[in-house]
């Protein structure tokens, strides 16, 4: 905006009132640093901070939209949603809670699933998303993940699965539980057909989505500092009573102790996809032993 205006032939300044700088949704704070960047920059760099490789957290059409080629893809059983087995009710009812989580956040559950190609490759992926009741785990986010895998070996595709979660969704009880064994024998069928699972774990992955399908990938990756583990550190702390070691349960952590196969920025998320992609997707490879090498050769996955 123009501090002076031109009128009736004079210039004029521009009155306060007409002077005001609208900075609404331009600028985001970054969490770690407190760096103020700038909205479009930071959507560039994949809402990873530039100064301190902070990485925000994504939402699940957001994250996939980032993997897919052309970033198209097909989203699959998005009539799949919670419903209200045991009539639950704590401070609201739970069919309350669904409705006010769907409205604002526009998902339909707390995952989203999509069929696409990475690198070419056929891929069946699902991202969960916090924002959506803490990205907890109901029935129904067990059964668009278990049809996922169900579809990946079915056509013949890989599945790669972003957990991004606080549990089990308490509000369904056992029900919530139960998808816990439901997904991983969905992933052990997968495994009989020789055919790959990426898991990538993100700030956070807890309770029982790590207990379960989270750490059941040929590949385990996660992004910097992400908070993995079942428990929560003070959940811990004040159990054992006793201080927990720096950073515990952070993705550093994790690999350092064996957990992880890797750590990757964000922005070398989808080059890291292909790549395990074009080697686990090797036609030459009849039997799914011949993926534990790949263990191995994370490293050289990377450069």
């Amino acid at each position: 905006m123009p501090w002076f205006r031109k009128k009736k032939g004079k210039i004029e300044p521009v009155s306060d009132k007409d002077r005001v700088v609208r900075t609404e949704n331009v600028f985001v704070r970054c969490d770690e640093c407190g760096a103020h960047l700038y909205k479009k920059e930071l959507e560039e760099a994949l809402q990873v901070c530039v100064h301190c490789n902070y990485h925000f957290r994504l939402g699940a059409y957001d994250r996939l939209e980032q993997i897919f080629d052309d970033h198209h893809c097909e989203e699959l059983d998005e009539e799949v949603v919670s419903t209200d087995p045991l009539n639950f009710v704590d401070s609201k009812p739970y069919t309350k809670r669904i409705s006010q989580a769907q409205r604002a956040t526009g998902l339909p559950e707390a995952v989203i699933t999509a069929r696409g190609k990475i690198g070419g490759h056929r891929v069946f992926a699902g991202a969960m998303d916090m924002n959506f009741i803490g990205g907890s785990m109901g029935s129904a986010v067990g059964e668009k993940i278990t049809r996922l895998i169900e579809r990946a070996i079915g056509e013949r595709g890989a599945v790669i699965i972003f957990a991004a979660s606080g549990g089990a969704r308490m509000q369904e009880g056992t029900l919530s539980l139960m998808q816990m064994a439901k997904i991983s024998a969905a992933l052990a069928a997968l495994e009989e057909r020789h055919l790959p699972f990426i898991s990538v774990l993100t700030d956070p992955t807890t309770g029982g989505v790590t207990a379960s399908f989270a750490m059941l990938g040929d590949i385990i990756i996660a992004e910097p500092k992400a908070l993995i583990g079942f428990a929560g550190p003070r959940v811990i702390e004040q159990t054992i009573r006793q201080k927990l070691p720096k950073d515990f349960q952070r993705s550093e952590f994790l690999l350092n102790h064996g957990m992880l196969d890797a750590i990757l920025d964000r922005r070398e998320m989808r080059p890291f996809l292909i790549k395990s992609l074009d080697f686990m997707m090797n036609p030459d490879l009849t039997e799914k032993s011949q993926l534990s090498s790949l263990k191995f050769q994370v490293a050289d996955l990377r450069t």
